[in-house]
């Protein structure tokens, strides 16, 4: 056939070309969901089998993460059904790798008269020819790539058409598949808490309601990627104008804000801890140790839980500050906040610094005998610390246990006249009220 001129070529000489050269030729019943190939070689020969299930070669040509042989999780896999249906001639490039290196290959579908029949005609494309290409679709995908999927909807037909899923392939697909059929598929790739919101707001009457043309609305929420991880997404919907306003035509895109989700979650931690922290000895401050323990007192109410709580009080810390300065004075209360800390973090417990030389611990799980055993081994420990340039200190001690009729005011005012008792023993005691 290569000897033959420009002249002398024949449709029959062309299609019996084609037919030869083309790397798969495989025929569809949709249907029945079969396949059958009638010619395979190259890199198909051994990458698809001589039939097979229709929706399983879908899975393979195009169920896996765009450049990579990762496949899409089941979860998403329940578009397959839709996926393979087309109502005209259709023709795509595809990414097929193998042993990781991809393959690029151009797919044109043929749909035959019987609904459904399909022929398949694939083949590899040399990729030097398109490396300028690729390169170039690197960098439109820096911007491209945070829209993880787009389509277009018409609510008043219930229709949905280019679909894009980045993730899958660069271009778009018109499925067969009505907006309301979508809307139910995608709630389960919600995160359970956020498919209430996700349901109300792209429920229909709620779009026609609250979007006027030209208008955008958008809400945060985690959604399961293809990998089956759960992300933060922003989903959008932005109303079409038209010259009918009666139209309801809405773009509807899921853009990845995960990484900046996280950067902004972890500033306002650290931000949270901050404001709760005492800047000197990096416990909880007053306000947080009082929040506390406000919350134990409800979980007691609430789940009968045994609660106690303890203030302690170093012995004659003015003297440390009158007599070595406000600096050891600080260095002391560092010391002292280590020790409580270290001792405390076998139990169920949160240390706080009430103010000055005060410091509140509340226990969890603990009764009020345990709590005064535990108060009288930390007492001890804090007597047999050796502190920077003032060697050994004491502290007092006050204790109590939370009842289920208890209130803040009620179970502070114990625990200060327990702290006030074991002073007027003499301190470096401890004393418990109930």
């Amino acid at each position: 056939m290569n000897n033959k001129s420009y002249e002398q070529f024949t449709f029959e000489d062309v299609m019996s070309y084609i037919g030869d050269t083309v790397d798969a030729v495989i025929v569809i019943d949709g249907d029945a969901d079969k396949y059958r190939a009638l010619a395979k070689r190259g890199l198909f020969a051994d990458y698809i089998n001589d039939e097979g299930s229709y929706k399983n070669l879908i899975k393979r040509l195009w169920f896996h993460l765009n450049n990579s042989e990762e496949t899409v999780i089941e979860d998403y896999q329940v578009f397959i059904p839709t996926f393979g249906k087309f109502v005209g001639k259709y023709s795509k490039r595809i990414n097929i790798i193998r042993d990781d290196i991809t393959h690029v290959v151009q797919m044109t579908i043929y749909p035959l008269n019987k609904d459904n029949l399909y022929i398949f005609i694939l083949d590899e494309l040399d990729s030097s020819q398109y490396v300028d290409e690729t390169l170039t679709n690197k960098k439109v995908h820096t911007i491209q790539n945070t829209y993880l999927f787009s389509m277009y909807v018409d609510i008043v037909r219930d229709t949905t058409n280019s679909i894009s899923i980045t993730e899958i392939s660069d271009d778009v697909m018109n499925q067969q598949l009505k907006y309301s059929e979508w809307r139910m598929m995608i709630v389960n790739m919600i995160w359970p808490d956020d498919q209430p919101v996700f349901l109300e707001r792209t429920d229909p009457e709620y779009l026609k309601k609250n979007l006027a043309p030209g208008r955008t609305a958008s809400f945060d929420c985690l959604m399961m990627n293809l990998e089956g991880k759960y992300i933060w997404v922003k989903l959008i919907f932005s109303r079409a104008e038209t010259s009918n306003e009666d139209d309801f035509r809405f773009v509807f895109m899921v853009q990845d804000i995960h990484e900046n989700a996280q950067e902004l979650m972890s500033t306002l931690k650290k931000y949270e801890e901050l404001a709760s922290k005492d800047p000197l000895t990096s416990l909880f401050n007053h306000g947080r140790i009082e929040t506390e323990m406000c919350n134990a007192i409800e979980n007691r109410k609430k789940n009968n839980q045994e609660i106690s709580m303890m203030i302690l009080d170093i012995d004659f810390f003015k003297r440390v500050n009158d007599e070595f300065g406000h600096s050891v004075g600080d260095v002391t209360l560092v010391h002292f906040a280590d020790t409580v800390s270290a001792f405390v973090k076998d139990y169920t417990a949160v240390a706080g610094r009430w103010g000055g030389e005060e410091f509140v611990v509340v226990f969890y799980g603990t009764d009020h005998d345990e709590s005064i055993r535990i108060a009288e081994a930390l007492k001890e420990k804090i007597s047999e610390e050796t502190f920077s340039k003032i060697g050994h200190i004491t502290c007092s001690i006050g204790v109590t246990s939370v009842t289920d009729s208890d209130d803040f005011n009620s179970t502070f005012d114990r625990m200060d006249k327990a702290l006030y008792a074991a002073k007027s023993a003499g301190r470096n005691c401890v004393r418990s009220v109930l």
